[in-house]
Order: structure tokens, then C-alpha cells, then sequence
């Protein structure tokens, strides 16, 4: 699958809330073609690398198709709810979580990112549109977009064409993972086969199999 990129966006420096609580959520857009690396895009600011930033979480790709719906489900926040608002760092039309699988390779020229994990919403996002429960909403619809690892650097700009150049086998998408994780007692096979994905981060796998231990633990 081929899609251009509509644009990037970076927080080059540390934007606050009110209470003075620094976040990278508040970026703006790039002009021009920026070097992206193992930490993500040139310059671009992580408060919270647990959330956002480091090599497994370098890009977040947030689908621009995704902000209508949560304006139509939250009016009072509809004039925010702009492409590049929600922290990512890039967005494209036609690409969702249903299309995008764990390990995917995407080529945008010599750059090549591999798709880790999907965003996992946090309480920023509520704050950032007050609009309690946005972040919930997000999670129950599986609007999350999803993270990249950058395998090769290089250099990014808005309009290159963004195109999926390698596809593990049997490969769950973002959408069924993100889905097996809500599940209240997913099957221990399913999440067997999550834990093991190549692609995925440590800190997921980890989790997974804490989960998957739990359960064994509480039939």
C-alpha cells in the first residue's frame, strides 16, 4: 500500500500545560525535508519517553481520516481537533490501523520504518482538548495510530510517497492486536503469539507475558 504523507510535525521545544507539566504533544508543522534517526525526527522534544521517544517509539503515525469522528464525538473540542494536534509526528490519508500490520517495513525513500506498537492514550490527551474521557473514547474505538522504529535514517518532507515494502507472515494488524489486548481474557495462544512477535517492543512483550502468567495463574 502506497500513500503520500500530508505533512510532519515536531515539538522543537517543551511545551507546558497550565500547571507547567512539560509535553512534546504540542508540535507544529515542518517546512521542508528534516533528517529523521534512531530517536525519531530531528529536534523533535519527548517529555515522556515511556509514552513517546527512544528507538521503539521514534514516530508516532496518527491517521488524519481519525479526526472527524472524535470532533463529531466531542463538539465542544471540534475547533482543536486538527491534523498534528494529538502529539504524532506524521499523517497521511487512506492508511488505518486495519491496513497497518506489527513489523511492517514502510519505505519513504532511502528511510525505512518499521511499525512497533500502537500509541497506547494517555490522561495528555484529555488535557490537551479538555475533553474528559477523550482518551478513553480513543482506546474504545481503536483510533490510536501507531509507532515506528527508524531501521535507516535519512531525510523526510511532506508530500513523499509512504509505501509498505515488507510484510512478516501471519502478521497481526495494529487493529487486532490493539483489540486482543482489550480483551477481557484473550486466549493464551493469541497471546502467546503477540509475545513473540520480532517486531514488537521488549517493554510490550514483557507485558504481555506478565498478562499472559496472570491468567494461567486465574483460570
Amino acid at each position: 500500500m502506497r500513500v503520500a504523507i500530508l505533512a510532519l510535525y515536531r515539538a522543537t521545544a517543551a511545551g507546558a500545560f497550565a500547571d507547567g507539566t512539560a509535553s512534546g504533544i504540542f508540535k507544529t508543522p515542518v517546512a521542508g525535508p528534516v533528517q529523521v534517526g534512531r530517536e525519531g525526527l530531528d529536534g523533535d522534544f519527548h517529555a515522556d519517553r515511556s509514552v513517546h521517544g527512544g528507538p521503539d517509539q521514534a514516530l508516532h503515525h496518527f491517521p488524519a481520516e481519525h479526526y472527524p469522528p472524535l470532533a463529531a464525538a466531542f463538539p465542544r473540542a471540534a475547533a482543536a481537533l486538527v491534523p498534528g494536534s494529538i502529539g504524532e509526528n506524521l499523517t497521511t490519508h487512506g492508511l488505518a490501523e486495519h491496513d497497518v500490520c506489527i513489523g511492517d517495513v514502510y519505505a519513504v525513500g532511502a528511510v525505512r520504518l518499521q511499525v512497533t506498537a500502537p500509541r497506547r492514550p494517555c490522561w495528555k490527551i484529555d488535557r490537551r482538548y479538555d475533553a474528559r474521557g477523550m482518551a478513553a473514547h480513543i482506546i474504545a474505538a481503536g483510533l490510536t495510530g501507531w509507532y515506528y522504529r527508524v531501521l535507516d535514517g535519512g531525510w523526510l518532507e511532506a508530500g513523499a510517497p509512504l509505501e509498505c515494502v515488507e510484510r512478516p507472515a501471519q502478521a497481526p494488524s495494529v487493529a487486532a492486536f490493539h483489540a486482543a489486548l482489550r480483551a477481557t481474557r484473550p486466549p493464551a495462544e493469541v497471546l502467546e503469539r503477540l509475545a513473540a512477535l520480532a517486531a514488537l517492543p521488549v517493554a510490550w512483550q514483557r507485558r504481555l507475558r506478565a498478562r499472559l502468567d496472570w491468567l494461567r495463574r486465574h483460570p
